[in-house]
């Protein structure tokens, strides 16, 4: 049994879920929280492992050092090891947190569509990086968890086993670039693939993804 670390990206609302998986799942007007793992986490748990999806708190009103400790917490509380620790968009900055901080807990990390920052980044910095105006996406604001810019020791991760998945039918391609960048300077500490999906695969490709996420489980 493995025991999966889910962590969402920005509060997706219910109406973007709603339009990618073709299906008016849920009420419009809402936010989703941590509610787009549902699939994923009943689908893991039906093949005997254990799923943990944390809401992040407001990301207007915490930043990235907040959500970090928020999910370091329920690490330490429920005395989670040999954690598959997964991060999809924003949440591969609080992924990257978390095992820099109790990396013997980690026993892979999975970024999915996920930013991936070197030490003093922020999400809106690699934007930058990326030539891309953050602010040109719909809904994407300068909170404080996406311009707080993240300090690590990157040692203290590179031993951890780390798979990259990158959408390449995602509206974030040219962000998620950047991480190809970086992944392809480094090749040895990594095991990258490419998902022909939208930034957000639990909706568009639900059944791919979650054999993909069980795949995980094994490595």
């Amino acid at each position: 049994m493995a025991t999966y670390v889910l962590v969402h990206g920005g509060d997706m609302s219910t109406d973007t879920w709603n339009r990618l998986s073709r299906r008016n799942t849920y009420p419009p007007g809402g936010q989703l929280g941590a509610k787009y793992w549902d699939g994923t986490a009943a689908y893991l748990e039906s093949h005997g492992h254990e799923v943990f999806a944390p809401t992040l708190p407001d990301e207007h009103t915490h930043n990235l050092t907040d959500h970090i400790g928020g999910v370091c917490h329920l690490i330490e509380s429920r005395d989670l090891r040999n954690v598959v620790l997964v991060g999809h968009s924003y949440g591969g900055m609080v992924i990257t947190g978390i095992a820099e901080r109790m990396p013997n807990r980690i026993r892979r990390l999975v970024y999915l569509d996920a930013a991936l920052p070197d030490p003093g980044e922020s999400l809106f910095s690699i934007f930058a990086t990326a030539g891309i105006d953050p602010l040109s996406f719909p809904g994407l604001e300068a909170a404080p968890a996406y311009v707080e810019t993240f300090w690590f020791d990157s040692r203290k991760i590179q031993r951890i086993p780390k798979t990259y998945f990158l959408c390449t039918e995602s509206e974030f391609a040219g962000v998620t670039r950047i991480a190809k960048e970086k992944i392809a300077k480094n090749p040895g500490e990594w095991m990258y693939r490419e998902l022909p999906a939208s930034h957000v695969p639990m909706a568009t490709m639900p059944d791919r993804f979650y054999r993909i996420m069980l795949e995980m489980a094994n490595r």
